[in-house]
């Protein structure tokens, strides 16, 4: 038997998990709420798990380890600027947007929240925030499925094109099935696989190149930059990688794991095991490059596909260093940050399309029955719109991405922000915030200006055009300020 069988078998046992996973959670989906936004009952650790797997994507365990293996420690200032992010989320967005979105006529997307918080009759809001959803989220998946196929080719020898349908199928299914408890439950379970991965990997590198003094030793005498964490960097690089972290603000597959919360009271806790799990999972991954320097330095002749892309690093650690029936569990960590993303990704369209489009402008009084199987429809549709994009892995979607997470970090991290600390923010207030943000991403993304990452110009003048456009036109209403009043009151009676 090869070697690559056993890890078909894990792989393929570990899809038909999902799905099954996908099945359960038909069961219990009764209505459009259930399926976009699990019906607001997810506990703490689901919440906190759902929202790590749904953020961390393939780079988690191929681009991060494979950035620290080719420069070394430097590399991880990103890390840093994301764990700050993810925190300050937690901290100040996660339970007032679950009060908020529940008092604004129970808000089940962003665009909804938007909507209704600022009492936008023309709907602009609505549209706008719904199209930047679509475009940028198509990309997104895009770049999930190009990934997933890159794994299927490299680890099975798969055609490309095959890869790249079963890389999706699997995804598909349990997203199409059961919708947000299916993804919400999958993610604890692939977040649970990941850290596993990322713990269990570093440690046998370690062990095997003889413990940490030698590893430091060994890639000391390859090359000392590879210590320093200011190498090639000035303050504005450095500024640069930390603000990476502003684009949590802003990310609507993360926020909706907030909104689906059971209340507010759970998000304490889930904070706690969330950023628990973020740093045990990026230590790993940071490990993995880091003491994979000295592994394959002590042993050049395994370094071949490594040596052609550092992003493989962790696979071939991986293949050499495990049984292939362990090898395949934790290369299936790779497909579950990937399925993770992917899913969450794909819902968050369907939203979109089935709540601020379908519904908002077609079908008013549909029922929840034609709004769940219209919402799988949707699915189906971004779904295969993103694998037609995929299916030229030689295209631009992957480079895309990071204008996605700086555009919705720009776009929407502001308003999210203030819409749930400042009541006199208004809907013009709002849309200025919305457009400059995203404007400035793309401006800035152009030029390279000071080679400052453009996710951090974009959120500090969205804000600025927050503050002066919701001093212009008309003020908030008594009953947005009401509203607004409510929702802190709450959030504060019962904050930890």
């Amino acid at each position: 038997m090869s070697a690559s069988m056993p890890m078909l078998v894990t792989f393929v046992v570990y899809i038909v998990g999902m799905i099954i996973i996908g099945l359960a959670a038909y069961r219990a989906t009764n209505n459009f709420g259930d399926y976009i936004l699990g019906g607001r009952r997810l506990g703490s650790f689901v919440t906190a798990l759902s929202a790590g797997a749904s953020d961390m994507s393939g780079w988690l365990l191929m681009g991060l380890p494979g950035a620290i293996y080719l420069s070394g420690i430097s590399e991880s200032w990103i890390a840093i600027g994301l764990t700050i992010g993810a925190y300050l989320n937690w901290r100040i967005v996660a339970g007032r947007l679950r009060v908020h979105t529940e008092i604004n006529h129970n808000a089940l997307t962003l665009p909804d929240y938007f909507t209704t918080r600022f009492e936008d009759k023309s709907r602009v809001l609505r549209i706008f925030s719904a199209v930047v959803i679509l475009i940028f989220f198509t990309i997104y998946c895009a770049s999930g499925v190009v990934a997933g196929a890159r794994l299927f080719e490299s680890t099975f020898d798969m055609d490309y094109k095959t890869a790249l349908w079963v890389g999706a199928a699997a995804t598909i299914a349990y997203t199409f099935i059961g919708g947000f408890l299916a993804v919400s439950w999958t993610d604890t379970v692939q977040a649970s696989l990941m850290i596993f991965a990322l713990i269990l990997t570093p440690v046998m590198v370690i062990i095997a190149v003889g413990g940490i003094d030698s590893s430091m030793i060994v890639i000391a005498a390859k090359n000392p930059e590879y210590l320093d964490m200011f190498k090639g960097l000035n303050f504005v690089a450095i500024l640069s990688l930390l603000g990476w972290g502003l684009g949590y603000f802003g990310q609507p597959h993360i926020l909706a794991r907030f909104m689906a919360a059971d209340s507010h009271h759970v998000i304490h806790n889930a904070r706690r095991i969330s950023m628990t799990w973020m740093i045990f999972c990026l230590g790993g991954a940071v490990a993995v490059g880091f003491f994979g320097i000295a592994f394959f330095s002590n042993n050049p002749t395994l370094a071949g596909n490594v040596s052609e892309n550092g992003e493989r690093v962790f696979i071939e650690l991986a293949k050499l260093l495990f049984n292939p029936w362990i090898a395949g569990i934790l290369l299936s960590a790779i497909l579950a940050a990937v399925m993770s993303t992917l899913s969450c990704q794909l819902l968050v369209c369907s939203s979109a399309l089935t709540e601020d489009f379908y519904k908002a402008f077609l079908r008013k009084n549909a029922s929840q029955k034609e709004l769940v199987w219209v919402g799988r429809l949707m699915v189906l549709l971004v779904a295969v719109i993103a694998i037609v994009l995929a299916a030229n892995p030689d295209n631009r979607v992957l480079g895309l991405v990071a204008y996605a997470w700086a555009g919705f970090g720009a776009a929407f991290g502001p308003v999210i922000l203030l819409s749930v600390i400042w009541s006199g923010m208004t809907r013009n207030g709002a849309l200025a915030g919305m457009v400059v943000g995203a404007a400035t991403v793309l401006i800035w993304k152009q030029y390279g200006w000071f080679n400052l990452y453009e996710i951090i110009p974009g959120f500090i003048f969205a804000c600025i055009a927050i503050a002066i456009f919701s001093k212009i036109g008309s003020q908030p209403t008594e009953k947005m300020i009401a509203r607004f009043n409510e929702a802190e009151k709450e959030f504060q009676s019962e904050k930890e």
